[in-house]
């Protein structure tokens, strides 16, 4: 039976036994696994029928973590005696299961102010999932680099976790095209995002109240919310410091994505299953990632975003918009920073 000879009940048991192999084969160690079990198992529970058993939750939350974590084929990855589509279909069960669980808790919280960076309520990139090419789709999930992807759109904040995510813009879009046309993007427009008042930020009282805004790169289109660095080599010393002082909000986003497919090794394959469960596992990796952070005892941040020893990585912007006013707001230096 499948209880008797899948994967999960010959194995999972073993790796019970030791923590730190469990965790390399799941990337959540037992009491996560429990507690992210507690939460998903009603929602992919399944009841006995007169012509087979049902597979328990635990063993569907394995299958989909063991992916998740590979991007293993199905085929070789998930040794079950059980049909490669009923995995395929648990894969994508899970995933949507996974992010209807913790997208609330993961997702929908307060703004957090910890950037040094004033009125910075979050840094946004996107990123290209490569996927196997979908029959008849024609150039749409074609990128620039010459394969196949959808688009993780993601705001990040300074715990290096995902606050805002969107995902399965066509790969031929462009960052910016993808923000125009996510919800997200229509909300920021709109004004209807609910960003926090715009406040007066500290020696540039003269100025009067900044808005809070997001950092992104040459990507996004400069608006009143959304700033990215001054372009071109012949800056003054004012603006560089404004294009440091951004770059280091922006590695966040940057580190975060590094987090993420370290953790999930789907990442680095090309993911051969439809985009709409492609979509699915991305946006469940998304807020795994987070309930990892938030679990975690123990963990090691990415790099020091303190001190001289911060790396700043951001390329030139290419056009200017409305925002000056807040960018020479903030382009004052930190007492070690003249040296940049």
């Amino acid at each position: 039976s499948r209880t008797q000879h899948g994967e999960f009940h010959r194995l999972v048991q073993e790796l019970r036994l030791d923590d730190d192999r469990f965790q390399r084969y799941f990337r959540l160690d037992r009491n996560q696994f429990d507690s992210l079990l507690g939460k998903v198992g009603p929602r992919i529970s399944r009841m006995d029928t007169n012509y087979r058993k049902a597979i328990c939750a635990s063993q569907r939350l394995a299958v989909c973590l063991r992916f998740l974590a590979t991007g293993d084929s199905l085929h070789n990855s998930l040794q079950l005696s059980c049909w490669i589509s009923i995995v395929a279909c648990i894969v994508a069960d899970v995933s949507r299961a996974i992010w209807a669980s913790l997208v609330e808790e993961a997702i929908a919280a307060d703004f957090l102010h910890r950037w040094n960076f004033p009125n910075c309520v979050g840094s946004i990139d996107g990123k290209h999932v490569v996927i196997q090419a979908p029959a008849n789709s024609g150039s749409f999930f074609h990128n620039y680099k010459g394969t196949f992807s959808i688009i993780l759109l993601a705001v990040v904040d300074a715990k290096y976790c995902f606050r805002i995510v969107d995902v399965g813009g066509y790969g031929r879009t462009s960052d910016g095209g993808i923000l125009a046309n996510s919800p997200f993007g229509h909300a920021l427009k709109d004004g209807t995002l609910g960003l926090p008042e715009d406040a007066v930020l500290t020696g540039a009282e003269h100025l009067g109240p900044q808005p809070h805004v997001f950092v992104g790169d040459e990507a996004f289109p400069l608006r009143r919310d959304l700033m990215r660095p001054f372009p071109g080599s012949n800056l003054s010393s004012r603006q560089r410091i404004f294009n440091y002082r951004l770059s280091r909000a922006r590695l966040i986003v940057e580190n975060t994505f590094g987090i993420l497919t370290s953790q999930w090794r789907m990442y680095r394959r090309v993911i051969g299953i439809s985009p709409a469960n492609v979509e699915a596992c991305v946006k469940a990796t998304c807020v795994l990632h987070n309930f990892l952070r938030s679990t975690t005892r123990t963990r090691r941040e990415p790099m020091s975003l303190s001190g001289e020893g911060d790396v700043a990585v951001l390329q030139d912007a290419t056009r200017l918009g409305s925002n000056n006013s807040t960018r020479e707001a903030v382009c004052g230096a930190v007492p070690w920073q003249p040296a940049v």
